[in-house]
């Protein structure tokens, strides 16, 4: 077990400077600066700016500077918000797209799962076809096209919900939960509604039953364990993608997330944002695989951690 979980950590640690140093090569060798301007700025305040910020030393002089300030957990300054850190930008962003994404991931996972499981219990049922078709709607129907339904009814013709911001309390929260939600609930719902369908044809289920297990017991202590494995699989990048901000979610609803602020730094080529931005998903994401494989080995002890 601590041989898995030491090189899963130096495995992390490999994968976040392979991200941190490609992200900041692309974002150096993409054309223009982050001081680029329609109106040409004067060279003596270009280069003033660029003394500054270190940007007139050697590219590999300033990837040493960056990654040495990395493993300080310094991200850096923004180039375009005076006086403001990339740490600063993510405290004040994560928040807000962490309470919307915690809110989506809790919908999706108690409500997506046990539809599916529902609909595979009742296969070819008028609840099975009625479960796929608003799963196959919610997969093939855009966020922004939800999030603009929901502002338009729910805001805009039954004054239900607010039409935008976070200073209206919970309900504030609703709009952007659902259509942040839209897509995966309906993927999870289709996912485990396929692998409950797989799980009960499998020999070991039909030997439970014919061994006179109880229906509960035969789906909910031996079926929905294995059929959760692919779930799990797909709920754990979900949930880190969901958590660091949705852009289009965060922009229709106007909430001051962690998704504008990092869309607003690659069009404007604040690469030290960018980058940090980045490599903070990445450890994100990296830490929900490691929980996922935790949560493997939890749901079926026949999955070793070592092996």
């Amino acid at each position: 077990m601590k041989r898995y979980y030491i090189k899963r950590v130096l495995s992390a640690l490999a994968t976040i400077i392979i991200i941190a140093s490609v992200t900041f090569f692309i974002m150096k060798f993409i054309p223009g600066g982050p001081f680029t301007r329609e109106k040409k700025i004067p060279q003596s305040i270009l280069d003033s700016l660029n003394a500054k910020y270190g940007l007139d030393e050697p590219l590999l002089i300033q990837y040493k500077n960056y990654m040495l300030r990395l493993l300080q957990f310094d991200l850096g300054v923004s180039f375009k918000q005076q006086d403001t850190t990339v740490n600063e930008m993510i405290a004040q962003g994560f928040p807000t797209s962490a309470k919307v994404g915690i809110l989506a991931s809790s919908l999706i996972v108690l409500v997506g799962i046990p539809i599916g499981i529902i609909s595979a219990l009742k296969k070819s049922s008028a609840i099975d076809y009625s479960v796929m078709f608003l799963a196959t709607l919610g997969v093939t129907v855009p966020n922004f096209v939800i999030a603009t339904l929901i502002i338009y009814f729910f805001a805009g013709q039954w004054n239900i919900l607010p039409t935008s911001g976070i200073s209206e309390g919970p309900l504030s929260y609703v709009g952007p939960m659902i259509a942040l939600a839209g897509y995966s609930l309906s993927f999870v719902a289709r996912l485990t509604r396929s692998s409950m369908l797989e799980v009960l044809r499998q020999d070991y289920v039909r030997t439970a039953r014919a061994n006179g297990l109880s229906e509960f017991k035969v789906i909910y202590k031996h079926a929905l364990k294995n059929a959760m494995i692919p779930v799990l699989t797909y709920l754990g990048p979900m949930i880190a993608a969901i958590l660091t901000g949705s852009f289009v979610v965060e922009k229709i609803f106007v909430l001051p997330g962690m998704g504008r602020f990092f869309v607003e730094s690659v069009t404007n080529r604040n690469f030290t944002v960018t980058i940090g931005f980045t490599v903070f998903y990445a450890v994100f994401y990296i830490i929900m695989i490691l929980l996922v494989d935790i949560a493997y080995s939890i749901i079926d002890p026949r999955i070793r951690l070592d092996s």
